[in-house]
């Protein structure tokens, strides 16, 4: 998707513990909520869930994403809240889903064999960038189409 010239665009990655057990209901919550919020807000991403976290990238224009990480630093479900990588963009990497969800399966061959110790809060944001990529070449994940 490309993004307009007169709005000045960015992706965002933060990591996040959950707070609590990671539920379906969790998930659902969240992923619901985004399909009714980023498509009016011109938001894109992928959320990526397992093994406690959450790490989550974010791209649309400056003031709606930064806003949007406010509301998610405050959420309640979600605890050490930390940003990770922060770019201006004229490119989104995941503009055809208001959200997609990759869940991070202890089981998962990228998790289990070619990450055995990820930790994102001591990765680097380019790093932690590169294993959402590699997620989804290798996963299958849950489709939220922009609206």
């Amino acid at each position: 998707m490309r993004v307009p010239s007169h709005a000045i665009n960015v992706r965002l990655l933060y990591v996040s513990r959950a707070v609590g057990p990671q539920t379906t209901t969790m998930t659902t919550t969240i992923l619901a909520q985004a399909q009714a919020h980023n498509p009016a807000q011109g938001i894109t991403g992928v959320l990526c869930q397992g093994q406690g976290f959450f790490f989550q990238v974010i791209e649309g224009e400056r003031s709606r994403v930064n806003a949007l990480f406010r509301r998610i630093s405050a959420d309640p479900r979600h605890q050490d809240v930390d940003l990770l990588h922060y770019e201006e963009i004229h490119e989104r990497r995941f503009g055809q889903w208001s959200m997609a969800l990759i869940h991070l399966s202890v089981d998962d061959p990228m998790v289990r064999l070619q990450h055995p110790d990820f930790d994102p809060y001591s990765a680097s944001g380019t790093q932690v960038m590169q294993q959402v990529m590699d997620l989804l070449e290798a996963g299958q994940p849950i489709h939220m189409p922009v609206a």
